[in-house]
């Protein structure tokens, strides 16, 4: 077993496992991961991307990961081992030493992963390395079951949907909805302005979590005024497939049901729209979240770890 630069191979090596990842993917989350496989592919033609590739015989590629920067950030973009070989070991492999490379670049002050179980189990090989460990759950809800009635508003709020004058308002929605939040440790974009924009203009106007569906996403904000205290963000990531990429309620307003009339208001626009399921993310320790999305008939298909390594 060879670990080489994944500058130094092409698309032509790396072609069968894209392809047997996306079927994971598309199996197991019902994630249509061929647009994000495309970017993949693109960075590799340019020998752009850095990261590892694990290789077997006669330069068959079995695993491999990468990340990108992103100031003095890294981000493990992903790891993925084929089930044909052991993967725990390669798994280990490809990190160690992609780790080592990322940790000499003299910037380098943090190290942010979440990665799907598709490459075999990594908690074990993150935590050697001195990551901080978080367990995220992958949800499903099937929007043909029966929905439950959506909650009535206070009048005093104004229930609307998604529009790009909401940029700014709801990067500070963001920034103070996870002050001293869980999910700022994960993902330390959300403990500054600038960064929740960032992240906002990431899931909105880049397909870096799906195609953003501004028909089923909606603000809550004070009336005469776009401060708001409410927000739900969806993509479609595959044919009849939505996801929720982003479901925050401002400190203060937490705990009077809002967060449900989103959720709620957001899964029948779908169902409107002939979509079939809708899927999120949510951090195991958010028990809050991960009650409230169970009593919505969100069901747990998948957990997977996310890791985060300060200097």
């Amino acid at each position: 077993m060879n670990i080489i630069d994944l500058r130094q191979t092409t698309v032509r090596h790396l072609e069968p496992l894209l392809l047997e990842e996306a079927r994971h993917w598309r199996e197991e989350l019902h994630w249509d991961y061929r647009s994000a496989l495309d970017l993949i592919k693109r960075f590799l033609d340019a020998h752009a991307l850095s990261g590892c590739v694990a290789m077997e015989g006669k330069g068959t590629a079995v695993g491999y990961c990468f990340y990108v920067l992103e100031e003095q950030k890294g981000l493990i973009g992903g790891l993925y081992v084929s089930p044909r070989v052991e993967q725990e070991p390669v798994g280990r492999r490809l990190l160690e030493e992609m780790l080592f490379s990322m940790r000499a670049l003299p910037q380098m002050q943090r190290i942010e992963a979440q990665l799907m179980p598709f490459g075999g189990p990594v908690e074990t090989a993150l935590r050697d390395q001195g990551f901080a460990l978080y367990m995220r759950q992958f949800m499903l809800l099937d929007l043909h079951a029966k929905l439950q009635e959506t909650p009535s508003l206070n009048s005093g709020f104004r229930l609307e949907r998604w529009h790009e004058r909401y940029f700014e308002p709801c990067a500070k929605l963001i920034y103070l909805a996870y002050a001293d939040h869980i999910d700022g440790d994960i993902n330390d974009q959300y403990r500054t302005r600038h960064g929740a924009m960032r992240f906002l203009k990431n899931i909105v106007l880049l397909p870096g979590c799906g195609q953003f569906l501004p028909g089923a996403s909606f603000v809550i904000r004070h009336p005469g005024s776009d401060e708001l205290v409410g927000a739900t963000l969806t993509s479609e990531v595959s044919p009849g497939v939505g996801h929720t990429t982003q479901l925050c309620v401002q400190p203060g307003f937490q705990g009077h049901r809002l967060g449900r009339i989103l959720m709620q208001t957001s899964a029948e626009a779908l169902r409107v729209m002939n979509y079939n399921e809708l899927t999120l993310t949510v951090t195991s320790e958010n028990r809050t979240a991960v009650h409230l999305y169970e009593r919505l008939g969100f069901s747990t298909i998948k957990s997977f770890t996310a890791g985060v390594w300060p200097r």
